[in-house]
């Protein structure tokens, strides 16, 4: 696949693409990328790139079933509930409490596909200020490089099932339906602009409060997604909050955006010492300054990261931000512990009590520390480790606290050697030799150390775009199972109908005071009527796919026989023919027997149609 994806004949077509039709996929992840226009060359029954190309010369609808295929439209009114229900409870409020009474909101919903996450936006944002505050305050612009998706946004009608995720009460106080579809509210719908956006190619929105853009960025190259943040820092005001999906972390990023809410993917902008910035193309100073800035950031996480001594910061939420690598293998942390509360941690507590030290630290505003702290191994995992910890206060200001860092140096060896000098003078010289030693191999272990955590650092990049890579997939699955869902609803709808017609006909047959036989071409027997199973005494089950001449019920089959043949050999209506017959309780009757061909549309013979009753 990676041959193909970077094949002369690839990239031929995604110039095509770019210059035909504006679309330009270069920043788009190739394996993604690829694994969507393969999908689109199966369904039309081509295997090579090159003749793809001219197809789509000759064929130019296919254009939009291409980008259909490449630009999955999956979304939902409030998609992942948690993240949501944290900006609504946390985010919003602080938003609106920074504006003044008539200070307009400005929201951006970058990628909203088919509208549904800047309708949520509009809900969460009249909840928040009433319907009156939000049509004369709040602007939403909201873009896609999809137009076909932005037409279905702009109609704002939804299925009923759409709006599930949705509490009931909203239903009715945002929506009006028609018939099997619902339709979100004139006034507030108003509040919405929008507008085809190209996230590579177009200047970005400016004074933005909050920008939304979930699970847009997994799409991106790791060049093209650093071009895009760029520019959503410079969309944003100074105290700007960017909401991203979950699969997007912005590890990478330190120097832009600042992790707010690294559950629920909520950054706050760094923001930036100029008062005036203009987003132009990318200048050669501009490169080289954000490649400056880059590496600086890089070196000073690379630097925490690898310190020897274990360290972990706590915010002033009580909040786990910071873990390095000692850390992390130490105390048994993982990347998942990062933003969880620290009072939930079996570290806050052991080896020693951190919490009241933390807050003795930030209320006297000194370094608070404790030495040799003795820390036991469960059986089977070694010797008791011994540690002095040092928590020292952050503070922004002098008044602001951010939080506090703690570091665990590592004095076990220290602690070992002191109680073998104290025991022994004798030894003295022996201990300096192993302590020699032990400094020795703790020298190889560091710089193995080092080299270890660069192979994790580069693993951990290759995890993160794996998990990129899986929630693309897993929105292309989501959107050929909506599909499937469709399909699903079309086949239901037509059994329905189906239904409903065999319920007409047998209410039609089941009305008729004659019996009823229905014959098919050879002359087996397709419909016996309930009056045919009272006269003859034979139910449908016992005559089904039976030929009606082989019945042995009380009529003479051979004047029938020729009824029958001559029937469906010409294809016309004979004249009725009385019969002396015997009924089911052995009366004896006069049956009257009449014969109709069944004819097709086209005049094909289909069977016969017997009419028998009582003369």
């Amino acid at each position: 696949m990676v041959e193909v994806a970077d094949s002369k004949e690839f990239k031929t077509l995604l110039e095509y693409l770019h210059h035909n039709r504006g679309f330009d996929f270069s920043g788009y992840k190739r394996a993604t990328l690829l694994r969507r226009v393969s999908k689109r060359m199966s369904d039309v029954k081509i295997s090579d790139v090159g003749d793809y190309v001219d197809y789509l010369e000759v064929h130019p609808e296919e254009f939009t079933q291409l980008f259909n295929t490449i630009l999955i439209k999956v979304t939902a009114f409030l998609r992942d509930p948690g993240a949501w229900e944290y900006l609504a409870e946390a985010v919003i409020p602080q938003i609106v409490a920074r504006k003044s009474g008539d200070e307009p909101i400005r929201v951006w919903s970058a990628g909203c596909a088919t509208g549904e996450e800047p309708y949520t936006l509009t809900m969460l944002l009249a909840e928040a200020l009433g319907a009156e505050a939000f049509r004369q305050r709040v602007k939403i612009y909201a873009t896609d490089v999809d137009e076909t998706a932005l037409n279905d946004a702009r109609q704002a009608t939804y299925p009923a099932k759409s709006l599930e995720p949705l509490p009931a009460e909203w239903h009715e106080r945002y929506f009006t339906r028609h018939g099997e579809r619902h339709t979100f509210r004139v006034d507030l719908r108003r509040s919405i602009i929008f507008g085809r956006h190209d996230l590579m190619q177009h200047a970005p929105i400016s004074h933005i409060d909050l920008l939304v853009c979930r699970n847009v960025l997994i799409y991106f190259n790791a060049e093209a997604q650093e071009r895009i943040l760029s520019r959503f820092q410079f969309a944003l005001q100074n105290d700007g909050i960017l909401f991203l999906g979950k699969a997007e972390m912005l590890l990478t990023h330190p120097n832009l955006f600042r992790p707010v809410d690294l559950k629920h993917r909520i950054f706050a902008k760094v923001a930036v010492a100029k008062p005036r910035e203009t987003l132009e193309a990318p200048s050669r100073v501009a490169d080289e300054d954000s490649r400056k800035q880059a590496a600086e950031a890089r070196l000073r996480e690379v630097a925490f990261d690898t310190a020897p001594v274990a360290q972990v910061v706590i915010d002033q939420r009580d909040l786990l931000t910071l873990a390095n690598q000692r850390a992390r293998m130490v105390f048994g942390l993982t990347m998942k512990d990062i933003g969880r509360p620290f009072r939930d941690l079996e570290l806050s507590y052991r080896p020693v009590e951190l919490r009241s030290m933390i807050e003795e630290a930030l209320a006297q505003r000194r370094t608070v520390s404790v030495a040799s702290v003795e820390r036991p191994m469960p059986p089977g995992q070694g010797e008791a480790q011994f540690f002095n910890i040092d928590v020292l206060p952050l503070f922004h200001t002098t008044i602001e606290a951010l939080g506090v860092t703690v570091t665990f140096t590592d004095v076990t060896q220290q602690t070992k050697l002191r109680a073998e000098l104290q025991r022994s003078n004798a030894d003295l010289e022996t201990a300096y030799e192993e302590l020699q030693s032990s400094n020795e191999e703790l020298e190889t272990t560091n710089e193995e150390l080092q080299s270890t955590v660069e192979e994790l650092e580069t693993t951990n990049e290759e995890l993160q775009s794996s998990n990129e890579e899986l929630e693309t997939m897993n929105e292309e699955l989501q959107s050929a199972n909506e599909e499937l869902q469709t399909l699903n609803d079309e086949l239901r709808q037509r059994t329905d109908e189906l239904n409903h017609a065999n319920t007409f006909l047998d209410s039609v047959i089941g009305g008729l005071r004659a019996a009823v036989v229905v014959l098919d071409a050879q002359g087996l027997i397709e419909v016996w009527s309930r009056h045919a199973e009272d006269l003859w005494g034979l139910r449908a089950d016992e005559v089904q796919k039976r030929r009606f001449t082989d019945l042995d019920i009380g009529v003479p089959m051979e004047p029938v026989r020729d009824v029958i043949q001559a029937c469906m050999t010409d294809g016309v209506t004979r004249p009725d023919v009385v019969l002396d017959a015997t009924n089911r309780r052995g009366k004896a009757i006069r049956c009257r027997i009449s014969c109709t061909p069944r004819l097709a549309a086209g005049g094909q013979r289909m069977g016969a149609i017997l009419l028998m009753e009582e003369a």
